[in-house]
């Protein structure tokens, strides 16, 4: 099949996908007996087409808003495609929406009309309705017998739309053609450094600026199956690029993805590393349970692969180099390199084929790779897939960039990195203290390669800006440069390196966003804690430092000369267990994310100068690299 074509909105796109792969499955969801029914790539475009006459002949205008409060099904993407060819642009969010999330994402956003997954959704739609005056419909997705007064079902809008198209409506096909590039496509709520949700505008040429530019070899007829939440930029870009390739998408979840990998046989798919890091564990687990025989066998096949792995990276130019290697370091690489192909070539092909191939079968056999983002993932789980066969292609973005900002592809595999920048795409290296420009730079060795500092990138995915908010939007994005909030560098691979976060929000292992501030804050109210700092980016959850109030301790009996002498006091760690757990919890509005798992003393006070700015703000990348190791034991 010839290259697929994209089209310059996202309108043009579903409109290509339906014409050129036709009858080929777009959609599968499970019915009820547990089968995969597909939906074509031609009947979604026509659904989108009869949904978005529906909603035009509803009274939504071209460029209006629209919520879609919904996790993954099949009807989200109908929804997607009906509300995107009506001109108008989406503002999805899931069902774990809180109530306050939800009045605020739809009255900031300025929504007419809602769609909402469940009956449970749609009840608490209609009792927070009174604080929704601009909110003028509601359409509830899942089937239902019967709806309270005003409200439309989705399964009713599509037979009227498709009514009015056989009578010759052509609204639909009008309004998609009317979509301009620089028109909403969706606007994406995140939370902002104060806890506040902020409204991420995307256009359409954001996407299809991604659509062109992501160097993954995505063909007609692959099979990816689909687990990250739908409404995230992550996981919704990528369906947008299997849609616009021809790849088709079955809908999974944790509780069946072991069985669905078996039936769907994936030969790709987008993954959080919180995936990858449970399968790790689950295959040691099983080798250490095998018989000698068998778990000798897979450290030997393992053993094989990663000399023969490392050594042909080395001679592809795809062994991560941070500092520049020099002739001599090169020339004892290639010998050392040599010598292990030579040695283990042979018995990393015959081990592959007895032992890899059996572990390989777990994601279903046909598998060509996984893209991973929304956060980082471990370097041992990092070589341990890509070493046994398993390709992970890990990723980097962030919603403001819709999302892709660097990748790692098959053709260019660098372990330890995110991948090259994209095409189209600039990246900068900024000096955390005086902002002077690291890389590029001509004057510098290497041009700048290899320095650490803060990334800012500029390109044709970077966001319009923050909905309703220029101030937010100044302090992020500046003569088109975004400041990305993360401190990398680039090496002299030519790739992108995340070392850590310059910003304040935390990413956990599973994609989950977390502001520390309000954590902090409410911490700092024990008399126990004199300052504190959450920890945890891309762990599996938070922890904290704490420095620890002599004083207050004093005064509940526990006598210490120093703070470095309260960590060895059982009471005084059992007072401050008992207020971490007192302050951070659902009774105080906590979710299960934003607890703190563990947490830990340290030898001494922040101090202005070392941990702390001249105004006393937090240092964070400072604190989190002078007390890594303390880190790293709490929380793994």
């Amino acid at each position: 099949m010839k290259a697929p074509k994209f089209g310059s909105t996202l309108a043009e796109v579903y409109k290509l996908a339906a014409e050129q792969f036709g009858d080929r499955p777009a959609f599968s969801r499970k019915d009820a007996k547990g089968v995969f029914q597909p939906t074509s790539f031609r009947g979604l475009y026509e659904k989108g087409l009869d949904l978005a006459a529906a909603l035009v002949a509803l009274g939504v205008q071209a460029r209006d808003h629209v919520g879609l409060i919904s996790d993954n099904r099949l009807e989200w993407i109908v929804s997607d495609y009906g509300i995107l060819l009506a001109g108008a642009a989406d503002v999805p969010r899931g069902c774990d929406v809180t109530d306050g999330e939800l009045v605020y994402i739809l009255d900031h956003s300025d929504a007419v009309a809602v769609f909402v997954e469940t009956p449970a959704i749609l009840e608490r739609v209609l009792a927070l309705r009174a604080k929704l005056p601009k909110l003028r419909e509601v359409v509830l997705m899942s089937p239902a017998d019967q709806v309270p007064e005003g409200v439309k079902r989705l399964g009713d809008l599509l037979e009227d739309g498709a009514g009015r198209r056989a009578a010759g409506d052509r609204s639909a096909e009008d309004r998609a053609a009317g979509v301009k590039l620089e028109d909403l496509f969706t606007i994406i709520y995140t939370s902002g450094t104060t806890g506040t949700p902020k409204g991420v505008q995307l256009t359409h040429a954001n996407m299809c600026s991604q659509l062109r530019n992501l160097p993954l070899d995505l063909r007609a007829g692959d099979r990816a199956l689909s687990i990250l939440p739908v409404w995230h930029s992550y996981e919704r870009g990528f369906e947008m690029l299997c849609i616009a390739h021809g790849v088709g998408t079955s809908y999974t979840s944790l509780r069946s993805i072991g069985e669905d990998l078996k039936t769907v046989k994936p030969t790709v798919m987008a993954s959080a590393p919180r995936l990858w890091e449970n399968l790790y564990l689950k295959i040691l687990a099983n080798v250490n349970s095998a018989p000698p025989v068998r778990r000798g066998l897979f450290h030997l096949a393992y053993r094989a692969t990663r000399h023969v792995k490392r050594a042909r990276a080395f001679f592809r130019g795809e062994l991560l180099d941070t500092k520049g290697r020099g002739f001599a370091e090169n020339a004892a690489l290639a010998l050392r390199s040599a010598g292990a192909w030579l040695v283990w070539a042979l018995p990393a092909r015959l081990l592959d084929g007895l032992v890899l191939k059996k572990i390989r079968a777990v994601v279903g056999g046909e598998f060509r790779g996984t893209i991973s983002g929304g956060g980082a993932l471990q370097p041992h789980v990092d070589e341990f897939f890509n070493f046994i066969g398993i390709p992970v292609l890990e990723g980097y973005g962030m919603t403001e960039t819709s999302p892709v900002l660097a990748v790692r592809t098959w053709d260019n595999l660098v372990i330890g990195t995110v991948g090259r920048m994209f095409p189209e795409t600039e990246v900068r290296i900024v000096d955390l203290q005086n902002g002077a420009v690291l890389f590029p730079d001509a004057a510098k060795a290497g041009g700048g390669r290899g320095l650490r500092g803060e990334i800012h990138v500029r390109g044709p995915q970077v966001m319009r800006g923050y909905y309703k908010d220029p101030e937010g939007t100044t302090r992020v994005l500046q003569d088109g440069w975004m400041n990305t909030g993360d401190i990398g560098m680039v090496t002299f691979n030519g790739c992108l390196k995340i070392l850590g976060r310059s910003k304040e929000t935390i990413v956990l292992l599973n994609g989950e966003n977390v502001e520390p501030v309000p954590i902090e804050a409410k911490l700092a109210q024990s008399e126990f804690i004199d300052q504190v700092v959450v920890v945890g980016q891309d762990k599996k959850a938070l922890g904290a430092l704490v420095v620890p109030s002599l004083e207050a301790f004093r005064k509940a009996g526990v006598e210490a000369a120093a703070l470095g002498d309260l960590a060895a006091s059982e009471k005084a760690r059992e007072l401050v267990d008992a207020e971490v757990r007192r302050l951070v919890c659902a009774e105080t509005g906590f979710k299960a994310f934003e607890r703190i798992a563990a947490w830990r003393f340290v030898p001494k006070a922040f101090e202005v100068g070392d941990e702390m700015t001249n105004t006393f703000k937090l240092k964070r990348h400072v604190i989190a690299g002078k007390y890594a190791a303390l880190i790293d034991g709490m929380l793994g």
